[in-house]
């Protein structure tokens, strides 16, 4: 008798023709996940390190661009990954974006400076924007509709792990090495998803997709992206927010702004997927990932503050306080991909589980809640906001047709980014504003009795603006029409 033969790796035509085999599925997965695990992780990587770092390189007043480069410029770049991988085959410009990657990494272990370090986050995060948006999108092209949850239910788990895990990983390997080693395990991480990409199949691009022939569309969204981004970074710290200069700020956001519509309007192949957003399950799916990864990324970094200085756990336990975060997320990021790919509804959990999250932390709001009250309600939030991601992306995608999946999943990704920096943002205005007895401006760890209390007042205030982002996300979800994959 002959010998049973492997199965073999995913294909276009295999994925299509049915559901993959186990086989087929960890195969693929296998080769995507390493690429978003170490793009997701370095958005945050270097949170818990950015003291040492000061040490080494100094400038400590320009330390957060330390983060703000590689978002900036993995922002911009989504758009860009989107079309060129419709166009030329999303495994090949995946690579390219590995390749990037890699040298970005290689020069940030080199820095000497905190300047040189800045600009290769920066050029790191270029080929950061490729991996986050490719390798969804190769799931797209390679896996059928249904399937995709499976996929995209993992996705969401890893990039909650990474992002959460981030800065505790960071602070352990800035404490017992060396901050410089955080970049130079990416070499060899790279070189083994470099191998494992190499044993997909090469597909190629779609001839007739559009070219990126939008330059003038590329740097208008660079520009209004990144100082809506540098704004919300700086607004109510450096850029008071009742100043003449908070408001040209303003003015010139908005003026890019409308430049920005003005051109992707009147050309044929926009940067920007304007005819996707005119349809409505694109745009209310985009509405939710923004809300939703707004006050998801908050939590992920106000909350070890809210331990810190509330109840005075210290660093240690608070990095551990994060675990509920966590497996909530995670679970409701499996559940719903269980969900969908039994029912093919990817409609049928995000709204409730929403309207969950949003009364768990409307509570941590109105009820300044105890040490334990408050990781318990952490989980439950966790696990709405885990289960909204997987959705979007298939019924966005699904929406858009194969011939524009990588677009489809440039959009999700670029309002996640924009919605994670935005909420962000408002939530630290809202703690901060309100918490007026917090001492140093925020310069320092230690506050009075006094301080910690109207610190936990302004926390309240931050948790009842997730709610309401939460909620949003959930009215934006139940708007979807029920669609079967």
């Amino acid at each position: 008798m002959n010998a049973p033969q492997p199965r073999p790796p995913p294909t276009a035509a295999s994925a299509s023709a049915g559901p993959l085999s186990r086989g087929q599925f960890l195969h693929l997965f296998s080769a995507v996940m390493l690429p978003m695990i170490m793009a997701a992780a370095d958005q945050t990587l270097l949170a818990t390190a950015a003291p040492v770092i000061h040490e080494e390189l100094g400038g400590l007043r320009d330390i957060t661009w330390l983060a703000l480069s590689y978002l900036l410029a993995a922002t911009v770049m989504i758009p860009v990954y989107g079309r060129l991988g419709d166009r030329y085959g999303r495994r090949r410009m995946l690579l390219a974006a590995l390749a990037i990657f890699v040298v970005g990494s290689a020069v940030c272990a080199a820095s000497t400076s905190l300047t040189m370090l800045i600009l290769a986050r920066a050029f790191q995060g270029i080929g950061g924007g490729g991996l986050m948006t490719l390798c969804q999108a190769l799931i797209g092209e390679l896996v059928i509709p249904r399937e995709r949850a499976r996929f995209q239910g993992y996705f969401a788990t890893l990039f909650a792990v990474a992002n959460i895990g981030g800065p505790v990983l960071g602070g352990l390997v800035a404490h017992h090495a060396n901050w410089r080693w955080l970049f130079i395990i990416n070499l060899p991480l790279s070189a083994l998803a470099w191998w494992r990409l190499m044993s997909l199949p090469a597909k190629g691009g779609q001839p007739d997709a559009p070219a990126l022939e939008d330059g003038t569309g590329v740097l208008l969204f660079a520009g209004a992206t990144g100082l809506f981004l540098w704004w919300t970074t700086a607004v109510g710290q450096r850029l008071p927010w009742l100043s003449l200069a908070n408001g040209a700020v303003i003015a010139l956001m908005v003026a890019l702004g409308v430049a920005l519509l003005w051109r992707e309007r009147s050309v044929a192949a926009p940067v920007l997927p304007i005819g996707l957003l005119r349809l409505g399950v694109v745009s209310r799916c985009l509405t939710a990932v923004a809300l939703n990864a707004g006050a998801m990324l908050a939590l992920v970094f106000f909350f070890p503050t809210f331990l810190r200085l509330v109840h005075g756990v210290d660093v240690a336990q608070s990095g551990l306080m994060m675990l509920p975060l966590t497996a909530g997320t995670v679970v409701g990021s499996l559940t719903n991909g269980r969900v969908v790919s039994r029912t093919g509804l990817p409609t049928l959990l995000p709204a409730p589980a929403l309207a969950v999250t949003s009364a768990a932390l409307l509570t941590m709001a109105i009820i300044r809640p105890e040490l334990w009250m408050a990781v318990v309600l952490t989980a439950i939030t966790g696990f709405g906001m885990g289960t909204v991601m997987s959705s979007a992306q298939i019924l966005v995608q699904t929406t858009a047709g194969p011939k524009q999946v990588g677009v489809a999943t440039a959009a999700v990704s670029l309002f996640r980014a924009i919605g994670s920096a935005g909420g962000t943002a408002i939530f630290g205005a809202v703690v901060f504003g309100v918490a007026a007895a917090f001492g140093n401006g925020g310069d320092s760890m230690a506050v009075t009795p006094a301080a910690s209390h109207a610190l936990g007042t302004g926390f309240q205030a931050g948790f009842a603006a997730a709610a309401l982002m939460t909620a949003g996300a959930a009215l934006a979800m139940a708007r979807v029409p029920k669609t079967r994959v």
